[in-house]
């Protein structure tokens, strides 16, 4: 006869039930993960996809929700670190004086284009105002008139 640990610390990690398989030993396989994962399948695939990650990242289900709503904070509110940053305070004053230099020219490069586009609506219109005083002046009903 085998005999199972139900012992306080299997109990408190959820550790596959006390069990000591080949995947016990990653992940925190708790039957609320198992439950989360099962629904989350069974709701929207991809749910079940990152319930299943999240536990085999040795996580409890219950964290997840949390960890979602402060990296959803983090990004509405600009606090989460820029691809790139580090603790190199010098570097990082390098690297946003790079990044400004960009926006400056991205913001020249779109004044331009709207200086073109007004020039070339301008000259559009000079040229039809042209082409109608041309038209103006050599209409051939005119002619018809004058006799």
């Amino acid at each position: 006869m085998s005999s199972t640990n139900y012992s306080a610390s299997n109990a408190t990690h959820g550790r596959c039930f006390g069990g000591d398989g080949p995947w016990c030993r990653s992940g925190h396989w708790s039957g609320a993960n198992i439950a989360a994962m099962v629904v989350g399948f069974m709701l929207f695939p991809p749910l079940g996809i990152a319930v299943l990650v999240w536990t085999l990242l040795g996580r409890p289900v219950q964290e997840l929700p949390g960890w979602v709503r402060d990296k959803w904070v983090q990004f509405r509110s600009g606090s989460a670190r820029s691809v790139g940053e580090s603790d190199n305070v010098v570097f990082n004053d390098y690297q946003q004086t790079q990044h400004d230099r960009i926006r400056e020219i991205r913001e020249e490069i779109g004044r331009r284009a709207e200086a073109f586009r007004a020039y070339r609506a301008d000259s559009k219109r000079r040229q039809d105002k042209k082409e109608f005083d041309d038209f103006m002046a050599n209409r051939p009903d005119a002619e018809r008139h004058d006799d």
